[in-house]
């Protein structure tokens, strides 16, 4: 099977930890500095379900409500992972209005997307630091029809499941999704 090119924008509001996650998927380790990040494209080769995928993920600077997203980021982007702080609550209403966006400017189509909520560590560690509820972002998810992670880009927790599940969403929107074994009974 041929390689399949992939193209996934990585959106939220400023510092919530979307260039940590993308260097913690693309080179497998933790930045911990932090320079607002412009727009980066990474490339990484990943094998999922036994197709392999050339990946270029696009991490781009931090939006805010007012935001004007570029065209660029609807013309050739195959999928959207929408990143918030758990311990932000502003990040999280963010998220909600870029993916508001992004159904206005895709139109009525069924748009690849993955809710991910980022700095899990920051919550365990500091309980009253969490700002929103996993069960709050769980429903969120649910009424958007779109998978949802908790992750610690740190920990280098549940980082690669995330492009995993968006590389799956944007397959299955597709239709290349791996058909179901069937069972017959007889």
């Amino acid at each position: 099977m041929p390689t399949r090119q992939r193209k996934i924008a990585i959106m939220g509001f400023r510092s919530v930890g979307k260039s940590s996650v993308t260097i913690q998927f693309v080179e497998n380790h933790f930045v911990d500095s932090y320079d607002p990040t412009i727009e980066n494209t990474f490339q990484k080769n990943q094998k999922i379900n036994g197709q392999d995928y050339m990946l270029d993920v696009v991490d781009t600077a931090g939006q805010d409500e007012y935001s004007i997203l570029p065209q660029t980021y609807f013309m050739s982007i195959d999928g959207y992972i929408l990143v918030y702080s758990v311990n932000s609550r502003k990040s999280f209403d963010v998220v909600k209005v870029i993916y508001d966006k992004l159904l206005d400017m895709k139109g009525n189509i069924k748009v690849p997307v993955i809710l991910v909520g980022n700095k899990r560590d920051v919550a365990e560690q500091f309980p009253g630091e969490r700002a929103v509820p996993e069960d709050e972002a769980k429903s969120l998810a649910k009424e958007w029809d779109v998978p949802f992670m908790e992750t610690s880009a740190k920990e280098h927790e549940s980082v690669k499941e995330v492009f995993s599940k968006i590389i799956m969403a944007i397959e299955r929107v597709e239709g290349n999704e791996p058909e179901k074994p069937s069972c017959i009974l007889s």
